[in-house]
């Protein structure tokens, strides 16, 4: 990876966490980012997460859940221990995160925020998610994406 890494992977390589790096060509076109990486990686679109931003009782909270899914607002906002639960305009979400959408990583947020996993993730060996920008992923365990960024797990995905 040519020059400075991302916050995310600063994050990984200041805590001495395991991690690979992965890239592919971002088409920028393309605004479907998750699909994206699903194809460019050729990984199982369960195994392949993404970073939502939510607003549950007027405050963010950051919600990871696989790519073949959608983020169900209630049990994320069950999880945090919330009731009224929104999508997070994308405009806040970027500033809050210092990520562009598409690029948003649970790693390395300029605002750290109470982050969610959903459970799922613990049936794989790795995972992948967003490294920080997009065209650039991170397999790492759920173990140590939790640890990583202070995380808890609980199924908030929905099929």
């Amino acid at each position: 990876m040519a020059g400075a890494p991302t916050p995310a992977i600063a994050v990984l390589l200041q805590g001495k966490i395991p991690h690979t790096v992965r890239t592919y060509e971002h088409d920028p076109r393309t605004t479907a980012f998750g699909d994206e990486a699903v194809r460019a990686l050729g990984q199982d679109p369960e195994r392949v997460f993404k970073t939502l931003v939510a607003s549950v009782d007027g405050r963010l909270v950051v919600g990871v859940v696989p790519v073949a899914a959608h983020l169900d607002l209630k049990a994320l906002a069950a999880a945090v221990g919330g009731k009224k639960v929104a999508m997070a305009p994308v405009a806040e979400a970027e500033r809050s995160s210092g990520y562009v959408a598409g690029g948003i990583s649970p790693l390395g947020q300029r605002k750290r925020l109470p982050t969610v996993l959903d459970s799922s993730a613990a049936g794989f060996e790795t995972i992948f998610v967003s490294a920080g920008r997009r065209g650039l992923q991170v397999e790492l365990s759920a173990a140590d994406l939790l640890r990583a960024c202070g995380g808890t797990s609980a199924p908030i995905a929905g099929h």
